[in-house]
């Protein structure tokens, strides 16, 4: 068994979709657009086959996303490497993305950095 793919709502799916294809090598596909709906989406693959959905629809609920919290709380991307990992967090911070931890190897072992990205969500960029 394998996850398919894992989603998310954002309110700025074209934001989002940047995100994902400018930093980590997303590929999208043609947004989809239900006109009945007015939902939309795209889907980002990844060299490895895994696969992002962001989505969008009107009347969304926007909560506070603590770091704190219970549920999903991050998506974690391999690199490939340390010095990977620190590049990339350091565009990321010159582009004005917050960094709230790492680079560092954690305790368990993985070396990785935590990113506030688009709308509050976090991601961890790993080797």
């Amino acid at each position: 068994m394998k996850i398919e793919h894992i989603a998310m709502y954002v309110n700025d799916l074209e934001q989002a979709k940047e995100f994902f294809v400018k930093y980590l090598n997303g590929k999208a596909n043609k947004m989809y657009h239900n006109i009945k709906t007015d939902f939309r989406s795209y889907f980002i693959s990844f060299d490895d086959g895994a696969r992002l959905e962001i989505m969008n629809k009107p009347a969304m609920t926007a909560l506070e996303k603590s770091i704190n919290r219970t549920g999903f709380i991050h998506v974690a991307f391999s690199v490939g490497s340390k010095e990977k990992v620190e590049e990339l967090t350091t565009i990321l911070k010159a582009d004005g993305y917050e960094v709230i931890s790492g680079p560092r190897t954690t305790g368990d072992g993985y070396y990785e950095s935590c990113i506030i990205v688009n709308e509050g969500n976090q991601i961890e960029i790993t080797v």
